[in-house]
């Protein structure tokens, strides 16, 4: 009788070994994030923390990814900064709640593990949970060969924040006459890049860097507004842009008035809406034009926007209505 051969996990594509040290990678990387709150350690079923310092709190939670953005980290070898895309959305979706983001998890999915390669993307993700005060708890880090195109992964977020009851940023307060305030985006931040990737197919080096640029997180300005009392509301501006994004934060009846010209709009914007000649409605809900959050206030708090100390631009205010309107 012919003895059959064996055949091991790692003959059907999937290697514990590197699995193994990719965790051992991450272990170290996620540890430095931890805040008094972790309760486990990276290898747990499942990642427990204490919620303490609050009297009535209301946990709120996102989850996200970074869309084809991630098509340039495989076409660059450029892994080190998406991971830090990943976590400065995540936590600009629930600081627009007035949330304090507590702790983070990913999920890393490839057909096969590179253990180089995901350590230099969770370096990202640890970078950011650290710059935002969140601790990486967990995660899951998968092996599925024949699912994805070799060299290339999937990459999703999911964080969970806190927040007073009675702080809460739903918009109930906005009237109008209220200031929408912009402050400005690093670039396309995490929005936008398929029609960016079609229109320049081979882009040069300083292209890249550009479409490469962080999506920048507004954790900080928005606490300063919140804790000295004078922010309304606050829209992240992703997908669909401000046409679609800043309806979502007005009490029903109120509409947002855009002052066309009332901040500059990056350069790499202008280059991809000449390459593909897109009418301006498209271009406005594709891309964020320059302006990657915008809060609310009133009228009489303007003079208060000085404590940002960065720069912010006044781009319109909210009126009677329904939508956007750009004059």
């Amino acid at each position: 009788m012919t003895k059959k051969k064996s055949v091991r996990y790692k003959d059907a594509g999937v290697n514990i070994d590197e699995a193994d040290r990719a965790v051992e990678r991450i272990r170290k990387m996620a540890r430095a994030t931890f805040t008094p709150g972790v309760l486990t350690d990276i290898g747990s079923f499942g990642g427990a923390f204490r919620l303490r310092g609050f009297r009535d709190p209301v946990l709120i939670s996102s989850a996200d990814g970074v869309g084809t953005k991630i098509k340039l980290a495989f076409a660059t070898g450029r892994h080190s900064t998406i991971g830090e895309d990943l976590v400065n959305h995540c936590v600009n979706d629930i600081a627009v709640q007035g949330a304090a983001p507590l702790f983070f998890l990913d999920y890393f999915a490839t057909g096969k593990l590179d253990a180089k390669v995901t350590a230099e993307v969770v370096s990202g993700i640890a970078r950011g949970c650290k710059a935002n005060g969140c601790a990486l708890i967990g995660g899951e880090t998968a092996e599925m060969p024949g699912l994805y195109a070799p060299g290339e992964y999937d990459l999703a977020g999911f964080i969970v924040g806190a927040v007073e009851r009675k702080r809460m940023l739903t918009g109930a307060s906005i009237r109008a006459g209220d200031l929408l305030i912009g402050l400005p985006s690093s670039g396309l931040h995490t929005n936008g890049y398929s029609l960016a990737r079609r229109l320049i197919p081979n882009a040069s080096e300083p292209i890249i860097d550009e479409l490469l640029k962080l999506h920048r997180s507004y954790l900080k300005p928005l606490r300063k507004l919140h804790d000295a009392g004078i922010l309304k509301g606050a829209a992240h501006i992703t997908g669909g842009g401000i046409t679609e994004n800043t309806p979502r934060i007005l009490p029903q009846g109120l509409a947002a008035r855009i002052d066309r010209g009332s901040w500059p709009v990056l350069p790499i914007f202008e280059l991809l809406r000449k390459l593909g000649d897109i009418p301006e409605d498209d271009w406005r809900r594709t891309f964020n034009l320059g302006i990657g959050m915008i809060v609310v206030v009133s009228p009489q708090d303007e003079s208060k926007l000085k404590l940002l100390k960065e720069r912010w631009y006044r781009i319109g205010e909210v009126i009677r209505g329904h939508g956007v309107q750009y004059d």
